[in-house]
């Protein structure tokens, strides 16, 4: 049997689907040592992988092209797969005889207005075909999963929930590696922190008024550390500091190492998670994974991720979340509680167990 995995998206556009996309793929090396795999990459992208039983494949098309269905079947065409996996969602129209995707989310769905015309004509004009064409469909958490099956009528039989996992080298560190990191960054002794995309979808407007209305309410609230990079309509997100006269309060991040992120999230005294919708919010499994505690909007799939192990929020109500966060910094005993679940909560997410799930879907589909 011949299995090819779809990784261009990795080389295109960094984030949550080219993290799960690179460790299921390393993973996968490890678990299985004698099917033949074919990974899809583009021709200046790093190897992902490179058992004996794994291929590399330079491909031409380029990902999100309006063309990239036909296109894409024709340069896989050569290769008879059995079997393809295609972790942006959307696969070619003939890429292999059996189809696996992954869907992470419908954020595109539930909130148009926060993508641009561009994105929503690329995934609301082929999620539809797409489910529909393919033999099975992996998702990142039972909120995804009802979603498909409520917005397009997917059967749940045709669904396997695979919740994500955490990189190693997020764990608590020796406060000298973080004391080292936050002076090279410049970052203060304490600080509230946000990590992702700097988009609407965020909900990074809420978050900047809570934080005004605590500094409203006390001089002594740790500044706001800003880490991630510009996505999709970012531009209201920087007036909005402006407005608030936040400017002298807010540390901006861009495209910081991933090799600095485990001490970032280790230096931080929370991290706020307050978005209208995740797929799954790795993000906040990292904090717990470093054992700092999180407030995150009980929204999607947010809830299944932190469990017990963080303090639940409406996005939508400025007053909820900069009491949440006020109560965290303030309550010693609620921030050992959280942090100690937090830690033990983290340890059962793995990068083994997800691609564990990922070869038994593919040996299904195979079967059938």
């Amino acid at each position: 049997m011949r299995i090819g995995i779809d990784a261009r998206l990795v080389y295109y556009r960094p984030g949550g689907i080219a993290e799960y996309t690179r460790h299921v793929i390393q993973q996968l090396a490890d678990l299985d040592r004698t099917t033949p795999y074919y990974v899809l990459h583009h021709r200046d992208q790093d190897t992902l992988a490179r058992g004996e039983n794994f291929r590399r494949i330079n491909a031409v098309t380029p990902c999100h092209h309006r063309l990239e269905r036909w296109s894409l079947s024709v340069e896989l065409a050569r290769f008879r797969l059995d079997l393809l996996h295609s972790p942006d969602m959307i696969p070619p129209g003939r890429g292999a005889r059996r189809h696996v995707i992954t869907v992470h989310d419908l954020n595109f769905l539930h909130y148009p207005q926060f993508m641009t015309a561009a994105s929503l004509r690329y995934y609301n004009d082929q999620i539809t075909w797409a489910v529909r064409h393919a033999d099975h469909i992996l998702v990142d958490s039972e909120a995804t999963r009802d979603d498909l099956g409520n917005l397009l009528g997917v059967p749940a039989g045709n669904m396997t929930v695979h919740m994500l996992g955490v990189n190693e080298a997020f764990h608590p560190l020796p406060d000298a590696d973080v004391v080292a990191c936050r002076e090279r960054l410049g970052l203060p002794e304490s600080y509230i922190l946000f990590v992702g995309t700097f988009e609407p979808r965020k909900n990074i407007p809420g978050l900047l008024d809570a934080y005004a209305r605590l500094r409203q309410d006390s001089a002594n609230i740790p500044p706001l550390v800003m880490v991630g990079r510009r996505g999709w309509l970012y531009g209201d997100i920087f007036a909005r500091v402006e407005d608030l006269n936040l400017a002298r309060h807010v540390i901006w991040l861009e495209n910081v190492p991933e090799a600095d992120l485990p001490a970032i999230y280790n230096g931080a005294a929370v991290l706020v998670l307050p978005s209208h919708y995740e797929g799954f919010g790795l993000p906040a499994l990292e904090a717990m994974a470093c054992g700092t505690p999180s407030v995150v909007a009980n929204r999607s799939s947010l809830p299944e991720v932190i469990g017990e192990a963080g303090v639940l929020v409406d996005p939508d109500d400025t007053d909820d979340l900069a009491h949440a966060i006020q109560r965290l910094l303030g309550d010693a005993a609620l921030y050992e509680r959280l942090r100690t679940a937090g830690l033990a909560r983290a340890a059962t997410f793995t990068w083994h167990k997800t691609a564990s799930v990922v070869l038994q879907v593919y040996r299904n589909v195979l079967s059938s």
